[in-house]
């Protein structure tokens, strides 16, 4: 009697009105981090024209910084997950913010080509830090509501990685040294993330000494701890498609937005400040709406058919854009 009274109380506890405005504001934080760390993670892009000029650089130079910055991002994402579902470090998310604030202080005086490598490589790696337990924490506070929280947290990412290239335009005016007015926005959310690795470590400790609920149930989501019942391979296989599928999508945004300043000034003769309000119309463009009661009930399987036929026109977009700023308007 007493195990149903525990389970009870917890399935009412996020309707429990200080509970959820507790958790919430949890979750309304670590949205405002992730905006704060896509909007400095998008101010790349915007650089490059000004990064150009400074040093001289041709298009194959722009492309490996934003190779440097990318793979760090996302290919070290996966490698900080897994060490962090095995040995869990809520402080990780202050950390993460710290390598991004001393990427961009670099950036801001770096003197040669090889130091801006360097500061890129930073902050790749500082957003690869940030977002796999950004997310964990996200979906602890989401009360049960997985969909809605996660649709918060990413509302704050797709914001900030528009908002960048509309900073840089009007912050960037006295050159490579004003990029160093970026890291107040890295340090407020330190501060932020510290206070949410502190909850979250309190909240950790909570689960661990609750005895009829699993430990692992902030992860799983269930109260009784089940299971998925997919085999190995058909999980293989899903996770296989959608990676196939958000590489696509990617490969042509990063596409996109490293040359689509350059084209626009090459094009259309505009100023490097007016091309990077461009690149902030064309970045809030491409985020999509994001409805979290539909995400909650929503079939899978209309939801990636959509994916499949959005990814479809945009890849098409993409190779059209990149055949006239390489052949010229002619092609």
């Amino acid at each position: 009697m007493s195990t149903e009274t525990n389970i009870s109380a917890l399935h009412a506890e996020p309707r429990n009105g200080t509970a959820e405005r507790s958790t919430f504001k949890v979750l309304l934080a670590v949205s405002i981090c992730h905006l704060l760390n896509d909007t400095v993670q998008s101010l790349l892009p915007a650089l490059y024209p000004l990064l150009r000029n400074t040093f001289r650089l041709d298009f194959g130079q722009i492309g490996l910084i934003a190779f440097t910055a990318t793979f760090t991002s996302s290919l070290l994402q996966p490698l900080v997950g897994l060490y962090s579902d095995r040995h869990p470090k809520p402080y990780f998310l202050a950390a993460g913010m710290g390598i991004t604030l001393t990427g961009v202080l670099t950036l801001a005086v770096s003197p040669t080509y090889a130091i801006v490598l360097i500061a890129a490589g930073l902050i790749g790696t500082g957003s690869a830090v940030f977002h796999p337990e950004s997310s964990r924490v996200a979906r602890m506070a989401s009360g049960g509501q997985h969909g809605f929280a996660q649709s918060i947290f990413q509302v704050g990412g797709n914001a900030g990685s528009a908002l960048g290239p509309l900073l840089a335009a009007f912050v960037l005016s006295n050159g490579q040294s004003s990029i160093a007015w970026f890291s107040i926005l890295a340090l407020i959310a330190m501060i932020l993330l510290f206070k949410i690795g502190h909850w979250a470590h309190r909240y950790r400790l909570g689960q661990a000494g609750a005895k009829t609920v699993p430990i692992g149930n902030h992860v799983t989501g269930s109260v009784h701890g089940r299971r998925p019942t997919f085999s190995s391979r058909k999980i293989a296989l899903t996770m296989g498609v959608l990676i196939i599928l958000m590489f696509s999508k990617f490969f042509y945004l990063a596409s996109l937005t490293s040359y689509y300043t350059f084209y626009l000034m090459d094009r259309f003769h505009i100023s490097v400040q007016s091309a990077q309000v461009h690149l902030f119309i064309f970045s809030r463009c491409c985020r999509r709406r994001h409805h979290h009661r539909r995400a909650n009930r929503r079939p899978l399987r209309p939801q990636i058919r959509h994916l499949v036929v959005h990814s479809r026109r945009a890849s098409f977009l993409h190779a059209s854009a990149l055949c006239q700023l390489f052949f010229g308007p002619a092609f």
